[in-house]
């Protein structure tokens, strides 16, 4: 068992690893897209136990993923074993009856219950420790979203309560309803949003902790993405205008400034942007749907960086240097 630094999530009692494993690229995205090329389901599983073996035991998933596979792998990869896990999972996208996306959200109290109920089916659960509002709906009031939710927490379906890509006066808001033990957003050294908008400030202020998905920048940051010719044809990325055209490589130029610094630390570009994330004292939850990467980023969780290199990688990527948007306008 790896001994993984283990942290305090929010200020409700929820510890985890200061590392934890996204899992939504294990199976394919929204319409038939992947997310990051296509996926093995028995590597993925293999992935998912190695990720227990190493004390990463915060498992990211949500109904959206697929939509309701991955929900499905993941609770067939705990089956017998859900006493080790930190489950975390979402709501809000809306998914029909017959498992697809409609375009919309849906944050009305109904559909809340009905999520909560259909993903502890897919999971194979009784209940969910992190329960996330993955984004808020803006025709339903914040706080009848939440005063569902801590419907749930009563119940002992759900044990934690956070929310997605959630500004900072929404943020307050459903604080107020309801303790929130998480924020998650994007947060990498190529997206750093959350800093501009003062999200992650009000997540500090309020005692909410902060979970930073992909903070390898959709594995851009990887260093193995040299062309817009790379991503597989139906990798969603070719969707979004950061990997599009000339956006594409102005942001290769900051990659291969981030792979030069790496190459004089004797780590690969993955390990050093993994590792200024951890650096900001939050929790990240790579992605990923191999054995290889999830060790490598791994150790990257007992990679220190001084106050050197932390200077050197904030000149190499200020915030707001990434080109393009961060995501397609149909997001």
């Amino acid at each position: 068992m790896n001994t993984i630094k283990r942290v305090a999530l929010g200020s409700q009692g929820l510890e985890v690893p200061v590392e934890g494993l996204g899992c939504m690229g294990m199976t394919s995205g929204v319409s038939g897209m992947s997310v990051y090329g296509e996926a093995d389901e028995a590597e993925s599983l293999a992935t998912l136990h190695r990720a227990l073996e190493l004390g990463i035991n915060l498992l990211d998933t949500a109904d959206l993923y697929g939509p309701w596979h991955n929900e499905r792998l993941v609770g067939r990869a705990i089956a017998g074993r859900r006493p080790e896990v930190i489950l975390a999972t979402k709501f809000g996208f809306e998914v029909d009856d017959a498992g697809n996306w409609t375009g919309q959200l849906n944050g009305h109290p109904d559909y809340a219950r009905k999520c909560i109920e259909r993903s502890l089916r897919h999971l194979g659960t009784d209940y969910v420790d992190l329960y996330y509002l993955h984004r808020a709906d803006p025709q339903v009031p914040i706080e009848e979203s939440i005063g569902a939710m801590s419907r749930f927490v009563e119940e002992g379906k759900v044990r934690y309560l956070g929310v997605s890509e959630t500004p900072p006066e929404l943020l307050r808001r459903a604080h107020a309803v309801h303790p929130i033990t998480a924020l998650q957003t994007e947060y990498s050294l190529f997206d750093r949003g959350v800093e501009e908008t003062g999200a992650l400030q009000a997540a500090r202020e309020l005692g909410i902790g902060f979970v930073g998905y992909s903070p390898l920048g959709r594995g851009f940051l990887s260093g193995d993405i040299k062309t817009p010719d790379d991503f597989e044809p139906n990798d969603s990325r070719r969707l979004f205008p950061r990997y599009q055209g000339e956006n594409f490589y102005k942001n290769l130029e900051l990659v291969n400034k981030l792979n030069a610094l790496a190459a004089t630390k004797g780590v690969t570009s993955a390990q050093l942007a993994l590792a200024w994330v951890l650096a900001q004292d939050v929790v990240a939850i790579p992605g990923t749907k191999r054995r290889k990467y999830l060790e490598q980023n791994v150790a990257a969780a007992s990679l220190e960086l001084s106050a050197a290199e932390l200077a050197e990688l904030e000149t190499i990527m200020p915030v707001g240097s990434a080109a393009g948007e961060a995501y397609p306008a149909m997001f």
